[in-house]
C-alpha cells in the first residue's frame, strides 16, 4: 500500500528548501482510516510505506521498460538469419569487391542458404565508394614472376663515415640479385647498378623502388627502353615496397647489427659472404622454408657445419 501524506498549504508553498521538516499533519478522516485499519488489519505497519512522487514514476518507468522487452522479445515476422550466415555473407563481400548482392545470393543458393536480397544488402559491410580494383597483394602475387624490388639504405662506419648500398631482390623467389656499396650515390651509379643486375638477358618487367633523387634524371626513359616498367612507390607507403623493406630489416638484424664496419671494402666483402649464405643456405619462411636458390642436397652421410661471418652464422649438410 502506498500512502502520500498531505501538508497544509501554506506550509508547502512558504518553506525553503534548506528549512527543516515538519509531521505531516492528519486530519479527521485520516485518524479514523488508520484507527479502523488497524482494528481489522494488525499487521497493518508491515503495508505502510511512504515515498515521494517521482519515485512512484521512476518505479512506472522501469515497469514500463520490463513491459516492453518482454513483448519485444516475441519473435515476428521472418526469423533472423544466424551469425554464421551473417559472417558468410561479411566474408563474401569482402574477399569479392566486384560481387554484387545477386551475386552473393547465388552463391548462398548453392550451398543450400535461401536468403532475400534486403537481408544480403543489410549484412554486408559498407565499403567506401570507389572503382572496383585488385588489391596491392593480390597484383604483387600475379606478378610475382615478372617484379623486382630495389632499395637503398644507409650503414654508418668506424670513422662515422656515411655508406649507402643499393640491392636488388626477385619478387618470386626472394633472392639477392645484386648489390653496391657507394660513399657518393648518384643517378648515373645508379644506372650503371642496373645495367650490372640485368646482365645475360635477366630483365624484371617491373622494379619497384622509392621515391628518391639516384632515380630520378633519365633513368626511367633508359629503363623504358630495355623493357623495364619502373613503379615508384606511393608517399608513405612503406608497404608497397614491403619485400624489399623486410630485406633490409634481415640484413641489420642478422648481419650489420653485429659488425662493426671500417669502410667500403669491408662492407663489401660482409655483404658478399651474408648473401650468399642468404641465397643458398637461409630458409625463408615465405618460401616454406626453402632457400631462394634451391640445389641437390644429399640426405644421407655425415652433418658438416660451415661457419658464416667468423660464427655469426652456421650452414649445415650432409658430406657427399
Amino acid at each position: 500500500m502506498t500512502c502520500f501524506s498531505k501538508t497544509s498549504s501554506s506550509g508547502s508553498s512558504s518553506r525553503s528548501p534548506s528549512a527543516p521538516r515538519r509531521r505531516p499533519a492528519l486530519r479527521t478522516w485520516d485518524k479514523l482510516f488508520w484507527v479502523s485499519a488497524h482494528r481489522f488489519r494488525g499487521d497493518w505497519r508491515w503495508h505502510l510505506l511512504l515515498v515521494r512522487p517521482e519515485t512512484v514514476i521512476r518505479w512506472h518507468r522501469q515497469g514500463w521498460r520490463l513491459y516492453w522487452r518482454w513483448r519485444s522479445s516475441t519473435r515476428l515476422g521472418r526469423p533472423r538469419l544466424t551469425s554464421e550466415v551473417r559472417e558468410l555473407i561479411a566474408t563474401m563481400a569482402d574477399q569479392n569487391p566486384l560481387w554484387g548482392t545477386e551475386r552473393i545470393r547465388g552463391e548462398l543458393l548453392k550451398l543450400g542458404l535461401v536468403v532475400s536480397a534486403r537481408s544480403i544488402r543489410r549484412y554486408r559491410r559498407r565499403r567506401c565508394p570507389r572503382t572496383p580494383s585488385q588489391s596491392w597483394r593480390t597484383f604483387l602475387i600475379n606478378h610475382a614472376g615478372a617484379i623486382w624490388a630495389a632499395d637503398l639504405f644507409v650503414i654508418q662506419t668506424l670513422g662515422f663515415k656515411t655508406l649507402y648500398v643499393l640491392f636488388f631482390i626477385a619478387h618470386d623467389r626472394r633472392e639477392l640479385l645484386h648489390f653496391q656499396v657507394t660513399s657518393h650515390p648518384a643517378a648515373a651509379w645508379t644506372w650503371r647498378q642496373v645495367i650490372e643486375a640485368t646482365a645475360w638477358g635477366r630483365l624484371p618487367r617491373f622494379l619497384i623502388h622509392d621515391r628518391d633523387r639516384v632515380w630520378g634524371g633519365d633513368i626511367a626513359a633508359r629503363r623504358g627502353a630495355i623493357g623495364i616498367k619502373s613503379v615508384t612507390t606511393p608517399i608513405r607507403a612503406p608497404n608497397a615496397n614491403s619485400i624489399a623493406e623486410r630485406v633490409v630489416g634481415s640484413l641489420r638484424r642478422e648481419c650489420l647489427d653485429h659488425v662493426i664496419i671500417l669502410g667500403e671494402r669491408h662492407l663489401s666483402t660482409v655483404l658478399a659472404e651474408f648473401a650468399a649464405y642468404y641465397n643458398h643456405d637461409r630458409p625463408h619462411r615465405t618460401l616454406g622454408l626453402e632457400t631462394p636458390l634451391s640445389r641437390v642436397r644429399s640426405y644421407s652421410g655425415e652433418v658438416r657445419t660451415r661457419p658464416i661471418l667468423g660464427g655469426l652464422h652456421h650452414a649445415y649438410e650432409r658430406a657427399a
